[in-house]
């Protein structure tokens, strides 16, 4: 019986559908190098699809591994350069990682200005002499070369030829592997979770332990649900009685998005309104400088037709207007 249902598993695993084609499961080499370059090669950090990824180039990556312990040694594993081209080529197809197009992002308002400069220096000034003119050109020569060496931001596309190949280009990961101190907390919330369910088998004194401290723990909450109304209440009062132009707060981060220290610093926080309304203004300046939304375009109305014809009337009428006046001036 065990026998057929291995079988069965292994018919079940050979099995590929129509128009598929049988994909080989990635060697343990390729485990092993592909760990070796997550830890030695170094990657950056940037956007694909909307997604934080991390990217490495191909020309450093053959560089780290022609240097290794994997081209060393009198039979090693990479015999050439070609050798690891081809080998990563095989990873690619195994989608360890894949290959992306850098695509260049400009800040708004500078790729206008870069225009601006390129057509000012196209144009030629009569006045000048011709040395003039090539001390100009030779100056606008050196003056995007100096642009071109500042650093540029970049973000990734999907590239039509998914091949290894040795230069720049940039390689995304998709191999992630699970760190080992993942397996160690699973397994301290997996004995964790099965000492709570042995808690009836406890001794005495660890029980009235836990349950002193549970009766700690909903104590605490109470008190944070309880300081959350009277500084409410405070904000009201005080609100209320400077004719709403003082803004005070005990506790300002208690219900904030930060650490459980930082919610209880400061103390208090006092503020006039002419200063809460320019730290609005400022916060909403930021949002909007961090949003990457293009601003709203105003929708063009169309004219009617009824419009249009009164248009064309008009021109009409004028340009009759124009050869009656023209008449009357050569026939004078």
């Amino acid at each position: 019986m065990s026998e057929k249902k291995e079988k069965k598993r292994r018919r079940k695993d050979e099995y590929t559908g129509p128009g598929e084609q049988e994909v080989e499961k990635p060697s343990k080499e390729e485990y092993k190098i592909a760990k070796w370059m997550k830890k030695n090669v170094k990657t950056k950090k940037t956007k694909f699809l909307s997604h934080n990824v991390e990217y490495f180039s191909s020309g450093k990556t053959l560089d780290a591994l022609m240097n290794s312990k994997f081209a060393e040694g009198d039979e090693p594993f990479f015999k050439s350069r070609e050798n690891a081209i081809e080998f990563l080529d095989v990873m690619l197809e195994h989608k360890f990682f894949h290959r992306a197009r850098k695509v260049p992002v400009y800040p708004e308002g500078k790729l206008k200005a870069n225009e601006k400069e390129i057509v000012k220096e196209d144009k030629p000034d009569k006045t000048k002499s011709d040395s003039d003119n090539v001390n100009t050109q030779s100056a606008s020569e050196d003056v995007p070369k100096s642009k071109d060496k500042r650093k540029r931001k970049i973000r990734l596309d999907m590239h039509s030829e998914q091949v290894f190949v040795d230069g720049s280009e940039a390689y995304v990961w998709i191999y992630d592997p699970i760190p080992i101190h993942y397996w160690i907390f699973g397994l301290i919330l997996l004995l964790g979770a099965i000492l709570i369910c042995l808690f009836p088998l406890w001794p005495p004194f660890l029980r009235k332990g836990v349950y002193y401290l549970s009766v700690l723990a909903a104590g605490f909450l109470v008190f944070i649900l309880a300081l959350v109304v009277i500084r409410f209440i405070v904000f009201i009062i005080v609100y209320l009685a400077s004719l709403s132009k003082l803004h005070f707060w005990i506790f300002p981060n208690l219900t904030e998005d930060v650490g459980f220290l930082a919610s209880f610093w400061p103390l208090y926080e006092a503020k006039y309104e002419n200063e809460a309304q320019t730290e609005k203004k400022m916060k909403r300046k930021k949002k909007d400088k961090e949003s990457d939304n293009e601003d709203d375009i105003p929708d063009i109305i169309p004219l009617e037709p009824e419009t249009i014809e009164n248009i064309k009337e008009h021109d009409d009428s004028m340009i009759l207007r124009k050869r009656e006046s023209d008449n009357k001036k050569s026939s004078e």
